[in-house]
């Protein structure tokens, strides 16, 4: 399973950077360790989302549904339009707050079965009933399933209960299982497969196992993940070497290397934040110089975007003035196209290239441009690059500044021997000053999250101003003023001894009359 590609139509008149896939969440439930995870779960949504949805420019998530599973599955919010649509998902963040996180309840086996075939069901009624552009985008949905119970243990059930469940449609399935220790590392999305058994070939797709802490800024982290472009059709950057680059690798010397890599973004722009700017620039626009490296490979389909080693540098020999732009990371491409021995002699080199810069202590200096059909006859305008090792499987990549955007500057050479009064004043008030031996972007708040909040949690239509004063409701109870489904609910067969909680509804009542909720916001918004 792959994510669905965009047909290309020529040149992009404007920046693609690929949506994320729609995705499902499931919390699942288990007393009595809610009590613990729910606020830390709840603040970190909150503020994903705050982000998520003020982020202007081409929208980085399409749809999202969340589901809850105690006794039984829950739809708390049908798929909906991620962007310009805060308000509603902080309703629906507030309903987790108030589920009952004390006492006991009879734990249903197939409730979590159940909750993944209803919202992979949602997910193809709303694809084939909604013809918005994001609903287009991909044709298949990633789950992910967010519980306090053994993992593996949870595997092994969606395993057993979906062996019989076409999962076409279903791109990704993940369980996160939360933790109450702290992780010293947390492998990404990490599969859990054992040796000894194939179990997991029973649904044709493998199921990953991540573990995260039982804190805010861990849950931050697994959300965020979802704004990064995680395209598999293709690579992103060729990094194109001569062999002189490479003492320990013997290759015709006439023949340049080229590396395949993925580029990720190392951080988001301020400026795609409200107040900064529009947000709609466009590729041809004139209002910038430079275009970003990111930008740029991602700009058509049917381009590969070129780094051509040119020089290399002293590591000691950049002035950090020099380098402009948010910087970005390459990392060898995981491109589905690749056959396996081309991926792994790729990450062999590309290891090898990160080992002889940090031995040599260089950086590399590289030319940028764009390969593809449809370019313009005019001459464009280069983009250098300087190009940093690190002790992890990563290059760092940061604009450079060229001839052209230099200005004049004067750089007096600094005095031996500053005043001593000064010397000593300075001193002083230097000592006094905590000394970190690193900078910790994660210890450091802006109140970035709060002040988007307080920007886009205004009233609309039904939402209820004072979920918190409300007591929290009790397992079983259904909410009356729950948002209207988007999608008629799947029919299911009751558990024994239940009610199921989601009616059940006619093919042709559900093809006769389907529009969003009416909560649902323009997605076109901001």
């Amino acid at each position: 399973m792959h994510p669905g590609r965009t047909a290309g139509k020529g040149p992009s008149t404007h920046t693609q950077i690929d949506q994320q896939p729609p995705r499902l969440l499931i919390v699942h439930i288990a007393l009595p360790s809610w009590a613990d995870i729910c606020t830390n779960l709840c603040e970190a949504l909150q503020n994903f989302f705050s982000l998520a949805c003020s982020l202007m420019g081409p929208s980085r998530m399409s749809l999202f549904s969340l589901y809850m599973v105690q006794d039984q599955h829950e739809c708390i919010l049908p798929f909906v339009q991620v962007k310009g649509n805060f308000a509603r998902l902080q309703t629906c963040i507030s309903e987790l707050r108030m589920l009952q996180r004390e006492g006991c309840f009879r734990s249903q086996g197939a409730s979590l079965r159940l909750a993944v075939e209803d919202g992979l069901q949602q997910f193809k009624q709303y694809s084939r009933h909604v013809t918005t552009r994001a609903a287009l985008t991909y044709t298949s949905l990633e789950i992910t399933i967010l519980t306090s119970r053994p993992g593996k243990e949870v595997v092994k059930q969606l395993e057993e209960g979906l062996k019989d469940t076409d999962l076409a449609r279903v791109r990704r399935l993940q369980v996160v299982e939360v933790t109450k220790g702290i992780l010293e590392h947390v492998d990404s999305a990490s599969p859990v497969e054992d040796p000894s058994n194939d179990e997991s070939s029973i649904l044709g797709t493998d199921i990953d196992l991540q573990t995260i802490d039982n804190d805010i800024v861990s849950m931050e982290i697994f959300f965020k993940a979802w704004l990064h472009n995680s395209g598999t059709d293709q690579e992103q950057i060729h990094l194109l070497l001569s062999s002189q680059c490479f003492s320990n690798i013997s290759r015709p010397r006439d023949n340049p290397m080229c590396l395949k890599c993925d580029l990720q973004e190392r951080l988001l722009s301020p400026s795609l934040l409200p107040g900064t700017a529009d947000g709609s620039l466009r590729m041809d626009d004139p209002k910038g110089d430079f275009i970003t490296l990111y930008q740029m490979a991602s700009q058509s389909s049917a381009s590969h975007y070129k780094l051509q080693v040119i020089k290399a540098l002293k590591s000691s020999g950049l002035c950090e003035s020099l380098t402009y732009g948010l910087p970005f990371i390459l990392r060898p491409t995981s491109c589905w196209q690749l056959d396996w021995d081309e991926l792994e002699t790729n990450q062999q080199h590309f290891h090898a290239l990160c080992h002889s810069l940090l031995k040599r202590e260089w950086l590399l200096l590289a030319k940028g441009e764009l390969l593809g059909p449809g370019h313009s006859q005019r001459i464009p305008a280069s983009t250098f690059y300087v190009i940093m090792p690190s002790r992890s499987l990563t290059l760092l990549v940061k604009a450079v500044a060229t001839r052209e955007l230099m200005l004049p500057s004067t750089f007096p050479l600094l005095p031996e021997d500053p005043h001593d009064d000064s010397l000593k004043n300075v001193e002083s008030m230097l000592d006094s000053l905590e000394l970190e031996p690193t900078y910790n972007p994660l210890h450091v708040q802006s109140h970035l999250y709060s002040h988007l909040s307080s920007i886009y949690a205004k009233p609309r239509g039904r939402l209820h101003p004072h979920w918190e004063s409300r007591a929290p409701r009790k397992t079983g109870q259904l909410q009356t003023n729950r948002a209207r489904a988007t999608v008629a609910p799947l029919p299911m067969t009751p558990v024994p001894g239940r009610a199921s909680k989601m009616p059940t509804a006619s093919k042709s009542s559900s093809d006769a009359f389907f529009l969003p909720s009416e909560w649902e916001e323009d997605p076109s918004g901001p």
